[in-house]
């Protein structure tokens, strides 16, 4: 589950790691009045205006702007809110920004020279441990600092038991070119930001920016948190913090049924029952010529009422041209799933698009028999490469 920043940064601030002070907000008169609630509190007469939407590199899109007057601030949230905000990270349509965060000025003066660094936490999946990664060379172009120079990004992994040392906070101070009162800071910054990670279970913290200040404050300016969907049991109070629109409106009607449901970009329609036969239909898809337009598991049971939904959702993707089904009978069998499936297509009604049924397992030629027999334009297959190849010539 992806939090928005104002989400990530509430969650850290539990864990009293510092963040930049800011303030949500709808409409451009709230904006002017967190603008001077910031001004009164942390006496700084610059803002900056922050699109809320889960997609990084707001700032390249325009969803990011410095704001130096009151005025300014109003005239950046009127344009900024309402927007469709495109950025790397989005489809070409964008996303729809609904709110903003006033935030306060970072860049003030001070003893010392301000500077930006990266930092996140996530999990190294080639030895099963979570690792800190970071980089004396944080802002918008990270991406490009890792292809370019990686010698100047560093890691530092995190021991399940003993957790983050204080030697491993000492080197990524010294890493990051910290000395003094900002040496100090972030070493009580480091353990601060892993509790919050794992008590969380986050599957990733990114800050980008972290900030040192100009009189050696280490500030979360920008965070992005995902939070694993398996431990949101534990989290009640992050549950709530879920925002629909934010997520694709297909995926989001697919858990209201318990189907594991993700939308991709092709031309093929997939339907099975558990995800390592959905990698391998969509590899058998990709080596017939198409391209999967989903990954969609409905799960060890297939009855007929999960089989129906999975239908419906994926006839509302305008660009699948064939729906190919591929269940193995072993909790379920057959012959049942079958007569889940032709009653579902008769529920739904005439479906203008070919569907391939490849069912195996446990009474698969039953099952064969009661899709052939049912009247309806489906097309029945046992061998995976029949199917294949129904595919193939289904969107030749």
């Amino acid at each position: 589950m992806n939090l928005h920043e104002y989400q990530g940064k509430q969650l850290l601030m539990r864990y009293k790691v510092p963040v930049a002070m800011g303030i949500l907000v709808e409409n451009p008169k709230e904006a002017i009045a967190a603008a001077e609630k910031i001004t009164e509190v942390a006496g700084i007469r610059l803002w900056a205006v922050k699109a809320q939407v889960h997609a990084g590199g707001r700032g390249k899109g325009g969803g990011v702007k410095i704001a130096k007057s009151f005025a300014e601030v109003e005239t950046y949230a009127s344009e900024i809110i309402g927007m469709r905000l495109v950025t790397p990270q989005t489809s070409a349509r964008g996303k729809l920004v609904r709110k903003v965060l006033v935030e306060q000025g970072i860049y003030y003066p001070g003893e010392s020279e301000p500077a930006e660094f990266y930092m996140s936490i996530l999990l190294n999946r080639e030895n099963s441990r979570n690792m800190i990664v970071y980089s004396p060379r944080g802002g918008m172009n990270i991406e490009e600092v890792a292809e370019e120079t990686p010698d100047q990004i560093f890691t530092e992994e995190i021991d399940p038991v003993a957790g983050v040392q204080p030697f491993q906070c000492r080197r990524i101070a010294f890493n990051l070119g910290l000395k003094g009162e900002a040496f100090k800071n972030m070493l009580q910054f480091v353990p601060k930001l892993v509790r919050a990670y794992l008590e969380n279970d986050a599957t990733l913290v990114e800050i980008n920016p972290l900030f040192k200040t100009s009189d050696n404050k280490i500030l979360v300016v920008d965070t992005k948190m995902t939070i694993d969907d398996n431990a949101l049991f534990r989290h009640p109070d992050i549950v709530e913090m879920r925002d629909i629109h934010e997520e694709d409106p297909m995926e989001v009607e697919a858990g209201k049924h318990d189907l594991n449901y993700v939308k991709l970009d092709g031309n093929v329609g997939c339907m099975v029952n558990g995800a390592g036969l959905a990698m391998a239909t969509m590899d058998i898809i990709k080596l017939s010529g198409g391209e999967p337009a989903n990954f969609l598991d409905v799960g060890g049971s297939a009855s007929a009422k999960r089989v129906e939904e999975a239908f419906r959702i994926i006839l509302k993707d305008a660009n699948v041209q064939v729906i190919l089904i591929n269940i193995f009978g072993g909790i379920v069998r057959c012959d049942r799933v079958a007569r889940g499936i032709v009653d579902a297509c008769k529920n739904i009604g005439e479906i203008s698009i070919p569907i391939i049924v490849r069912l195996q397992g446990t009474n698969a030629e039953e099952a064969k028999q009661i899709i052939d027999s049912s009247g309806l334009k489906v097309q029945s297959a046992i061998l995976l490469k029949d199917a294949a190849d129904m595919v193939t010539r289904a969107i030749a």
